[in-house]
């Protein structure tokens, strides 16, 4: 990984795994003109997964020194640079600081602030196609397959005890790994002790298939892997059998997206909704970039954003 130049125009970086791939690069320019930020440029930073601490460090020092540097988005590796790097930062926000994680990065009066914005724009997103009421009227479950960053704030929207009844009546957490599955499942305590949850390794093919198969109707299920996006493939198999007149929640944008098209196979049968990531990438991007340039991006200059995103998709 090679650091980017000295910045000589207003930047932020996009910190990721493939970021020339993202419709990011594509969309900034046409979002910068929308917000007046004509002068300013976004710059991809590829990391490979789970990179040495080092690497980390060297890109948020590099931001913190650079004068034209303002921030950066983090997507794939939030949980990693927080750990590396948290040092570095003057402030961390509530959301980076409990649950480990940052997607944001951003200077104020000559401080380097982290976020975690995840909680905010994955609570947006859902509120676009969960329906009012859903978890009281019919008590369905959660199950996220995957327990990095985005299942964190996923569980941090859903199970937050101020929603009360409101919340699904299980979470079902599978993950291939067991030390982020200890952490979710410290976060899911700290959030909300009294939800029931369970938590599963499953590192072989077939084993999320039969807890799929256990899930209730009107239950939501969540890919928050990233298989089918930067990597190939689904956590669930061709086989897999969905549960009736449930919300499936594809978290890629772009990729195969194997899980979605799994999905899609069994939506008339099943009477699935399928969502998949672009209003999520949207809400995700806008929330990091109002923060980063110290602007607002609500009501109708969001409206104004998501249509040009949409007919430039």
């Amino acid at each position: 990984m090679k650091l980017p130049e000295k910045a000589t125009q207003p930047t932020m970086y996009f910190i990721g795994v493939t970021t020339t791939k993202s419709s990011i690069m594509k969309l900034f320019p046409f979002w910068a003109e929308a917000l007046g930020l004509e002068k300013a440029v976004l710059k991809g930073i590829d990391i490979d997964i789970h990179a040495d601490p080092q690497v980390y460090r060297d890109v948020v020092q590099f931001i913190k020194d650079d004068e034209l540097s303002l921030g950066a988005l983090v997507t794939t590796h939030k949980i990693d640079l927080y750990h590396a790097a948290k040092d570095l930062f003057d402030y961390l926000d509530p959301y980076a600081t409990m649950f480990g994680e940052l997607s944001s990065i951003s200077k104020k009066n000559g401080r380097l602030e982290g976020y975690a914005k995840d909680p905010i724009s994955s609570g947006l997103a859902m509120e676009a196609f969960i329906p009012e009421n859903y978890w009281n009227d019919h008590g369905g479950e959660l199950f996220i397959m995957g327990a990095g960053g985005s299942a964190i704030a996923i569980c941090s929207y859903l199970l937050d005890p101020k929603k009360r009844k409101s919340i699904p009546s299980k979470v079902v957490i599978a993950n291939r790994s067991q030390p982020r599955l200890d952490e979710i499942a410290r976060i899911v305590q700290e959030i909300n002790p009294d939800v029931e949850a369970e938590y599963h390794l499953t590192p072989e093919q077939g084993q999320n298939d039969d807890l799929l198969a256990q899930l209730k109707p009107h239950s939501l299920i969540i890919n928050s892997t990233g298989l089918g996006k930067d990597r190939p493939g689904s956590p669930l198999t061709d086989s897999c059998s969905f549960p009736e007149e449930s919300l499936v929640w594809e978290l890629n944008y772009r990729g195969g997206l194997d899980f979605m098209h799994q999905a899609l196979a069994q939506k008339e049968t099943k009477d699935l909704y399928i969502e998949d990531g672009w209003i999520y990438f949207i809400h995700g991007w806008t929330q990091v970039v109002a923060e980063v340039f110290h602007i607002d991006i609500t009501g109708s200059v969001f409206d104004r954003i998501e249509q040009i995103s949409n007919e430039t998709r």
